[in-house]
């Protein structure tokens, strides 16, 4: 029998404690969690089942699969109709309204929730939770460290994997299996409705121009209406820029950054909106400390860009995104946001990725994307420490 809690008993508590507080602030007393996330984020494992958290009791585990796992307060169960029955052998009784994590639960099980735990009117837990997985703790940001230096050692080989007349498939191909080999996960988890995405973004020339329906910064046709985004089978040729986006988890925990390539030297205009966007993230690695809100440093950066007259292109060309960072963890798109209407304010150990990209037309996005750290005091702390300069191919 494996033991289900893989995180360190400390380590536990102080993210239940994080959690804990959050439900407190929102008039929560009890919550059921069920999302893969959420429930590595709480135990160090996916499982099948339910996590039940209250403020005033230990949590209690339900688990439907695998079955070989133990501990205290894991409860083998088949249905979650049985939910209450067990937590009533525990001495345990739902108090008041029960949190759902209804930003991720389908309406039916939802309803199911709710009917077997006898509470017509839920609360959303999946803010709280949200808000509380934005402060990392010391072992999370280890993790991330690690996915960062590995990430790191994946993008240094980019320039020995092209060949002469590759495709940006063909190059994501080659990326892909160097990184594997490194040690990626292959899994990228995406919050948001239906947003998808496979082991990363290859934008070669004029299709970083192509608009996507994800919530990306840059969109990409991609090879198949069923997955409109990234690569889309061009064939690299001089003039064009290659912008490299890839997946960088590696531990459970991600990094997220960019870098961009070329055959030949590019057009002068592509080279300072490159320069310009090190220098944004630069400008804002200084700027993000705790007390500053998000918006503020996506003001900052859209600032930057309008004064070097670069406003069209940033964020995009035809299509535009709405912000120019995010935070990372278990997902790639966590909180904070960096956008002109977060209502953000930066802590210590939040982690986020800022991505101030261009889009020129005729030759294709550059741009950078590092992963930082906000520390106590002093500027961030970028975790994704590839050379951050246009690289040539050739």
């Amino acid at each position: 029998m494996d033991r289900l809690v893989l995180l360190s008993g400390e380590e536990q508590r102080l993210r239940l404690a994080k959690v804990r507080a959050e439900m407190s602030a929102r008039g929560i007393g009890c919550a059921l969690v069920s999302s893969n996330v959420n429930l590595y984020y709480l135990t160090g494992r996916v499982f099948s089942g339910y996590m039940f958290i209250s403020l005033d009791s230990d949590p209690v585990y339900f688990v439907k699969r695998p079955v070989h796992l133990s501990g205290d307060n894991v409860a083998p169960i088949h249905k979650p109709e049985n939910i209450v029955a067990e937590l009533g052998a525990r001495g345990i009784a739902i108090k008041g309204c029960i949190g759902l994590e209804l930003g991720r639960t389908s309406y039916n099980m939802a309803m199911r929730l709710l009917k077997a735990v006898d509470c017509p009117t839920p609360a959303d837990i999946t803010p709280a939770i949200a808000a509380a997985r934005a402060v990392k703790t010391a072992c999370e940001v280890s993790m991330i460290r690690e996915s960062g230096v590995r990430h790191e050692r994946t993008y240094h080989k980019i320039p020995s994997l092209y060949q002469s007349g590759m495709s940006d498939v063909e190059l994501q191909i080659e990326i892909e299996r160097v990184s594997r080999l490194e040690g990626c996960l292959g899994q990228f988890r995406i919050a948001g409705d239906d947003m998808e995405l496979h082991m990363g973004n290859i934008l070669a020339g004029d299709n970083a121009d192509a608009p996507s329906p994800f919530d990306f910064a840059m969109g990409g046709a991609g090879t198949d209406p069923s997955l409109p985004v990234g690569a889309n089978g061009t064939v690299i040729h001089p003039g064009m820029s290659v912008m490299v986006d890839m997946n960088g988890n590696f531990t459970g925990y991600m990094t997220d950054m960019t870098r961009c390539f070329s055959v030949g030297q590019l057009s002068p205009k592509a080279l300072d909106a490159h320069q310009l966007s090190i220098d944004i993230c630069a400008a804002l690695a200084e700027m993000g400390r705790p007390g500053v809100e998000a918006k503020a440093l996506y003001e900052r950066a859209a600032r930057m860009a309008a004064d070097a007259g670069f406003e069209s292109m940033f964020m995009g060309h035809r299509q535009h995104a709405g912000f120019v960072g995010h935070g990372v963890g278990i997902e790639i798109n966590e909180l904070p946001v960096l956008a002109p209407k977060s209502r953000d304010v930066l802590q210590a150990g939040n982690v986020i990725a800022v991505e101030p990209k261009f889009v020129v037309p005729g030759t294709g996005a550059v741009g950078i994307e590092n992963t930082y750290l906000v520390r106590e005091d002093g500027a961030m702390e970028c975790l994704t420490n590839a050379p951050e300069q246009m690289i040539r191919f050739d």
